[in-house]
Order: C-alpha cells, then structure tokens, then sequence
C-alpha cells in the first residue's frame, strides 16, 4: 500500500492526488461517501459504476425477508 497525503483547505476542500483518481475512476462529478469507523479513521468510498456494480445482488444471497414474513404471518393465523 503505498501512502499519499494532500491538505485541507481553509474551506475544507481536498484534492484527491491525480494516482487514486485514475485508478479508482474518479472524474468531475464524482459522488463520494464518507464513513467513520470504529477506530474514528475515515474512509471516503467513491460511488463510481464499478462501485454499484460490486453491490448489485449483495443481498441477493440472504434470507429473503418477504417469504419469512409471510410464513410467520400464517403461522401467527
């Protein structure tokens, strides 16, 4: 891993450095998330096509709520 830093400026802007932005496909527009976690770090996610593409079908493989709220519901009949 290699490690880049940029600064902060006076109005909170930071430019991401033009390596991360090429390969992560950060361009114009780009919408990002920030997330926090338990260690207080934060992680800026860009949401990129590949991004949504890598979390289309992600719950596609858990329990289907739906049908296990229905079974319940017939159950509780």
């Amino acid at each position: 891993m290699s490690v880049l830093s940029a600064t902060f400026t006076s109005k909170g802007q930071l430019v991401v450095p033009a390596e991360l932005r090429r390969k992560h496909g950060i361009e114009a527009g780009t919408r990002v998330k920030f997330l926090e976690d338990q260690f207080g770090r934060i992680v800026l996610q860009p949401v990129t096509e590949k991004y949504i593409d890598r979390l289309m079908g992600c719950l596609a493989e858990g329990s289907d709520l739906l049908s296990n709220w229905e079974k319940e519901h017939r159950r509780e009949k």
